[in-house]
């Protein structure tokens, strides 16, 4: 990733493997996170990727066996074998999953600085 890219990003990136089901209309890829941030996530690419670019997807992070994350989320960059895809909206049901994962891997005052840059 070239440092521009890198700089450009206001939310901390945290790498986690976990299985991830990538749906749009009546198709389902069954991938691989890569990592996830307040804004983003980042998946493997699927050999039989076929996806309308355009058009939201949901994602749906299983986090442990006895929860999942739903993010909608839009196609953002296709490089290498990634897929990037920025978070639009996180609704209310989802926040708290998604927060308790990235308070798990990064420290809260970081956390707490990124929240408050959705805020402003």
């Amino acid at each position: 990733m070239s440092d521009s890219h890198h700089e450009r990003r206001r939310f901390t990136r945290i790498e986690l493997a976990l299985p991830v089901e990538v749906h749009q209309g009546g198709s389902i890829w069954h991938q691989s996170l890569i990592d996830i941030s307040l804004s983003g996530v980042a998946t493997d690419q699927p050999k039989d990727w076929d996806a309308q670019y355009n058009e939201p997807f949901t994602l749906i992070i299983k986090v442990d066996d006895d929860s999942t994350l739903e993010l909608h989320a839009y196609l953002q960059h296709v490089e290498a074998g990634r897929l990037g895809f920025s978070v639009q909206h996180v609704d209310r049901e989802n926040m708290q999953p998604l927060l308790e994962v990235l308070q798990a891997h990064m420290d809260l005052a970081t956390l707490e600085e990124e929240l408050a840059l959705l805020g402003a």
